[in-house]
């Protein structure tokens, strides 16, 4: 495998100063599913868009397929597909006019056109609803169609921005299989961007996390969560019959005791640090409670983005936020990486 996408010291600076993108480095390998996981505003769907030749770099470059994203603009979107997180459909049009529409853009020949959509909308089994008018699909026939809208020009390359954002579990799911069968079966390499742990651990072979503008973790899903077992860090889950408010706050007063969510009767707890377990257990018992049972839980890319940012995800869009917030954000950030 070679790397399809390369992306040296890429920085993007808005009005105000604040980078929303700040001197990234990484590569994407052919053939994998890259997945960028962060929380909302940490700089993802910016990144994507300097990818995808829709917003120029302040400073750095980037390769795309070979090209360099601003001096071969034009090569660069003849080898990619950009699956948005708004979805952009016409609701009086059809299935089949909407990706007309659309292929026409990419001045594909018409009987060409013709074939291809076919195909598409048999590959998410849309082929019967390919004359019916999009404004009257569910949420998840319209992302299934925004998707292969996304495949009109034959991409090497499918950048999904939040392709599940708002989706009800069942349409989530269809999504998530239909990612992983452009793959595997049209050998497409994906670039996924989400702010939902367990998808990025799901579907992508690799994770870059995204916390103010900075990739602050890189490897596969299970390199990432070897680290935090590694580091002595656990989340335990206690069966206490009896939580009282004042064993709650001695047991999360300790050290060792990252965070604690009452979950009754379960209290989970997050913990570092050598003999955690045995000081909660110590604790939970000297004030009285009465441990059911005790569970181990394996880390998840939760764990890991608590560890390696310090803090839980937050949801902050900086594209949409005043200048003076947006210095107030950066200030933080700023302290958190000193």
């Amino acid at each position: 495998m070679h790397p399809i996408i390369t992306t040296k010291n890429l920085t993007k600076i808005f009005r105000g100063g604040v980078k929303a993108v700040d001197n990234v480095s990484f590569e994407v390998e052919d053939g994998e599913i890259f997945g960028l996981l962060g929380p909302n505003g940490a700089g993802k769907s910016t990144l994507i868009r300097m990818l995808c030749t829709l917003t120029r770099p302040t400073s750095g470059t980037a390769t795309v397929a070979g090209y360099d994203v601003v001096k071969d603009a034009d090569e660069v979107r003849k080898h990619i597909g950009l699956v948005a997180e708004k979805m952009i459909m016409y609701d009086s049009l059809t299935a089949y006019e909407n990706l007309m529409l659309f292929g026409k853009l990419h001045n594909i020949p018409k009987e060409i056109l013709n074939k291809r959509i076919d195909d598409l909308l048999d590959l998410v089994q849309m082929s019967e609803w390919r004359d019916v008018q999009v404004g009257t699909f569910s949420t998840g026939m319209r992302q299934r169609i925004n998707v292969i809208r996304g495949l009109l020009n034959m991409p090497e390359i499918l950048f999904f921005d939040e392709p599940t954002l708002g989706l009800d579990p069942q349409s989530t799911m269809e999504v998530r299989e239909l990612t992983r069968k452009l793959n595997k079966e049209q050998d497409i390499t994906v670039i996924l961007t989400t702010h939902y742990m367990d998808e990025a651990d799901v579907l992508s072979d690799r994770v870059g996390i995204v916390d103010y503008g900075k990739i602050v973790a890189l490897g596969t899903p299970a390199e990432l969560k070897k680290k935090v077992s590694e580091s002595n860090a656990a989340t335990l889950e206690l069966d206490i019959s009896n939580a009282t408010p004042g064993l709650v706050r001695e047991t999360e007063s300790l050290g060792c005791v990252d965070e604690l969510l009452i979950k009754n009767p379960i209290v989970e707890i997050r913990t570092s640090g050598n003999d955690a377990v045995n000081m909660i257990i110590d604790t939970v018992r000297s004030n009285g409670g009465k441990i059911v049972s005790i569970k181990t839980v394996e880390p998840t890319l939760e764990d890991v983005f608590r560890q390696v940012t310090g803090h839980k995800a937050r949801v902050v869009d900086v594209e949409k936020t005043s200048t003076r917030k947006r210095w107030r954000l950066w200030r933080e950030s700023r302290s958190r990486v000193k």
